[in-house]
């Protein structure tokens, strides 16, 4: 594929991932827009506050500033008037993310992947940027810089990782090929990088499906609080609409959170706070549905919890183990050492990126400190994964492991399947007295006797 067109499209790619991030948002404004305020509405503002709120769920925070007049109607403090918003709703970034992989990944296969990458994020910081120049609004302002800054990012991450990752399985002709063909000079530690990276990813998997699970049943068994929630902010059916789609783009923070209490440090809902396993202590938190869900105080009982991350751990060791084994690379004991204590050190940085985007300010005063401590979440899960997969990965070798490696390095070396009749296979490959080897194609005309036999008793091969 000629260059042009793999550079033309990966800005194609990422106009869409753009485009599709600002349609989502301005669909339901567009008709909430409609239903609140009819022939009156002021159109013109409908297009600052989608960007601002595609920044928002792109990490920018928000600087909220509530006019004297409003302050003064509902009868708030001034000093609550100006506050910092800036927990992001994790929907929009993840979305981006997941779509420039994509990108990235197309542009590998293409056989230009660092062109791609550079055509796609450069054509989304010029949206970006476009976004952020046309987009103001004086109730919630945002960093100009951090605005074009932040979105460029991740959209530059998600395709730079789309790329590589395709590239390290599939090679790219190029540097990717040198650093691998390096990579494999270390002879049994050359599966490293790979196996660190593989289980890390079975770790993060594990971990959302398992607060994915963790969070339905909160809402099964604390949905009565939600819906009491719902109906004491007595809102009409937009309300509602719009209380509902933001929960929605929240979602991936809620999982964050469960998460972190999962793992034991829990999380904090204001200054001062804490809800973990050990315990809640809230004070006054808003009126927002989704806190309906947060648990009061548990039982000691609920701290095994805690053993889930480290269950996760374990299931990452089983399957690296279980790589390592097929490769015929898991008799060095140092090897699996490195590759336990990688991928706690991975798991531990993730979880400490996704506790930074899903934490930050929710309101003024004591609102100012939500969600997970990054550092205690990150060391907790640190430590769990290391547990759960060193007991994997670090015990003994047992009989069924060492028969394995045996057949499969009898198998590697016959050339043949353990169950294969040798007898037969021997037999099938001897070529028939009477062959003529030095040329074939005189045993086509070999002269048979009456009973269909060569002149000295063999029977004709067919080939």
């Amino acid at each position: 594929m000629q260059r042009l067109l793999v550079a033309i499209l990966a800005a194609v790619d990422a106009a869409i991932a753009a485009a599709v991030g600002l349609a989502v948002l301005l669909a339901p404004l567009t008709l909430l827009w409609t239903l609140a305020f009819g022939a009156a509405a002021d159109w013109g503002a409908l297009w600052p506050v989608s960007g601002t709120l595609w920044q928002f769920g792109h990490g920018v925070p928000l600087e909220i500033v509530i006019p004297d007049e409003i302050v003064m109607a509902v009868g708030i403090s001034p000093d609550a008037a100006r506050f910092t918003l800036s927990l992001t709703p994790l929907a929009f970034l993840i979305f981006t993310l997941l779509f420039a992989a994509r990108s990235g990944t197309r542009a590998a296969r293409s056989g230009a992947w660092l062109l791609g990458v550079v055509a796609g994020s450069a054509t989304f910081t010029l949206i970006a940027t476009g976004v952020a120049s046309t987009s103001h609004t004086a109730g919630a302002q945002a960093s100009f810089a951090l605005a074009i800054v932040l979105p460029s990012v991740v959209y530059l991450v998600g395709t730079l990782c789309g790329a590589v990752c395709y590239a390290w399985r599939e090679g790219d002709g190029g540097i990717i090929d040198r650093v691998h063909d390096a990579v494999d000079g270390w002879g049994e530690w050359g599966v490293l990088p790979a196996e660190i990276v593989r289980g890390t990813a079975v770790v993060i998997v594990s971990l959302t499906g398992i607060a994915g699970v963790a969070v339905a049943v909160a809402v099964m068994l604390r949905g009565g609080e939600v819906i009491a929630l719902f109906e004491a902010a007595h809102v009409d059916a937009t309300g509602v609409t719009i209380l509902t789609l933001g929960h929605l783009a929240y979602l991936p923070t809620l999982l964050v959170w469960a998460v972190a209490w999962l793992a034991g440090p829990g999380i904090a809902v204001g200054a001062g706070t804490a809800v973990s396993p050990a315990g809640t202590q809230l004070g006054v938190v808003p009126g927002i549905p989704m806190f309906g869900l947060l648990p009061e105080n548990n039982s000691i009982w609920v701290l095994i919890v805690v053993l889930l991350p480290v269950g996760a751990g374990a299931f990452a060791g089983w399957i690296v183990r279980s790589r390592l084994v097929w490769e015929d690379v898991a008799r060095p004991l140092a090897s699996r050492v490195a590759i336990t204590a990688g991928i706690a050190l991975c798991s531990a940085g993730i979880a400490a990126i996704a506790a930074v985007l899903a934490s930050g300010s929710i309101g003024p005063a004591r609102l100012a400190e939500a969600g997970p401590h990054a550092g205690w979440m990150s060391l907790a899960i640190g430590a769990e994964v290391l547990v759960g997969s060193a007991i994997l990965l670090l015990a003994p070798r047992h009989r069924d492991e060492l028969a394995e490696e045996r057949t499969d390095r009898w198998v590697a070396e016959m050339g043949a399947s353990p169950t294969a009749d040798a007898d037969a296979a021997a037999v099938g490959s001897r070529p028939a007295a009477g062959w003529n080897s030095e040329d074939p194609d005189a045993n086509d005309t070999a002269p048979l006797d009456d009973h269909g036999f060569f002149g000295d008793g063999s029977t004709p091969t067919h080939r």
